[in-house]
């Protein structure tokens, strides 16, 4: 049932954001519960109808200006929307965060024509898009991809494959980053991104495969064999590849995954409370037991802190403020502390968490699935190493509040 965001997050909730909050829980609770156990039953199913009813709602354009169609409600309104969602299921919050990824670079990447051409159909959610960087040998290595594209006249001609692709199965519109720079060229200028439609002669899809967790989610393979797109289907700048793939997860890809792993922690926590207090011992229940309050009373303090930093990044970033650092915090950190409650919980539970049928067995797998996706803890550790040290250049946070201030109409404006 739909329940009241904490006063804790008055500081970066709007009226707006509570609503959708609500709303977010009704659909979870209406729409995605009874979905479920279906989706663990057949995990080598793609969960299709879920994302047919989010895309109903608008919700994949929930960052798209109105302009497009969109909603145009900012990071912290996409953060509630994963993160409650989540809280029922993981795989579904996957759906909707993997498609915010690339619609993110289309926001900031895209021309005019390509905005009006694609953002709308993401708006009435007759298209979702995947990003595809990742590769089978290279895997996140961005400097080491492997996928080539070559121009030939006005057209480029793609090959390569890709792995590990949020909706594979799902997307009409890849955005695919090849590289396009002659050997020798620097990684920074070496790749584009490109706009590659799912129905492009030599596009292929694999087989859809079970994951550890998040059943129901897809993320695929991709080949491209000679796949031909035309000058128009080139995302920002030849030479402007790494700059698309990096500041498309630093700003969406880890905040969006902060935010499964905080509803999947928040799910955690839910379980294990029900569990301990309906469980008898000594006369009275688990819950009442010191040294199991102990344990429980951590859970509850880093799922707290977990829920700060996701919200307080994403504020940071609605409102402008240079916070590449925060939102790679949040991820580092959400991820870390779920998996310490996810091992606390299974605990806690004892056989009853290995039954097959009892969610906590599915909450542990799903929240494994986001450690990886958006760059793994050593690369979050190593980020936050050079803002120590003072070395960080790049702000894509702090550039990405310029553009949308330089986008705005002045006060002045007819």
């Amino acid at each position: 049932m739909p329940t009241t965001p904490p006063r804790a997050l008055s500081p970066y909730l709007t009226a707006r954001h509570e609503l959708l909050w609500q709303e977010a829980d009704a659909f979870a609770a209406k729409d995605v519960a009874a979905r479920v156990h279906r989706m663990e039953a057949a995990p080598r199913r793609v969960e299709r109808k879920a994302a047919q009813l989010m895309a109903a709602r608008g919700w994949f354009a929930v960052t798209v200006p109105p302009a497009y169609g969109g909603l145009g409600a900012g990071h912290v309104a996409k953060t509630v929307l994963i993160h409650r969602i989540a809280t029922v299921s993981a795989a579904t919050a996957a759906i909707l965060q993997a498609t915010l990824i690339p619609v993110g670079a289309l926001l900031r990447y895209g021309t005019h024509e390509q905005k009006l051409r694609w953002l709308p159909q993401v708006a009435d959610g007759s298209v979702l898009l995947s990003i595809a960087v990742t590769e089978p040998d290279a895997g996140g290595h961005i400097g080491g991809m492997e996928t080539v594209a070559e121009r030939d006249g006005d057209t480029w001609v793609i090959s390569g494959s890709k792995l590990h692709i949020g909706n594979s199965h799902l997307a009409g519109l890849h955005v695919v980053v090849a590289r396009t720079g002659p050997p020798g060229t620097t990684a920074s200028r070496a790749l584009t991104a490109f706009l590659v439609e799912h129905d492009r002669r030599g596009l292929s899809v694999g087989p859809h495969t079970a994951g550890l967790g998040l059943h129901g989610f897809t993320a695929g393979r991709l080949d491209l064999d000679r796949v031909r797109v035309p000058e128009s289907n080139v995302l920002g700048e030849v030479g402007q590849g790494m700059s698309v793939a990096q500041s498309s997860s630093i700003l969406y890809g880890r905040p969006n995954l902060c935010a499964v792993s905080l509803g999947v922690h928040e799910a955690i926590v839910d379980t294990t409370v029900r569990f301990l207090r309906g469980r008898p011992r000594y006369g009275s229940s688990l819950s009442d037991l010191p040294v199991v309050r102990d344990r429980l009373g951590a859970m509850e303090a880093r799922f707290r802190a977990a829920r700060t930093l996701a919200y307080q990044a994403a504020h940071l970033l609605d409102a402008g403020v240079p916070c590449d650092a925060e939102l790679i915090s949040a991820k580092l950190l959400g991820h870390e502390w779920a998996v310490q409650s996810g091992r606390e919980a299974m605990e806690l539970h004892g056989a009853r968490a290995l039954d097959g049928d009892y969610p906590l067995q599915r909450l542990w797998r799903d929240v494994q699935c986001t450690y990886a996706p958006a760059g793994t803890g050593e690369v979050q550790r190593i980020h936050l190493a050079k803002a120590a040290l003072g070395e960080d250049a790049i702000q894509w946070s702090e550039q990405l509040a310029a553009e949308t201030a330089w986008a705005k109409p002045g006060p002045t404006a007819a």
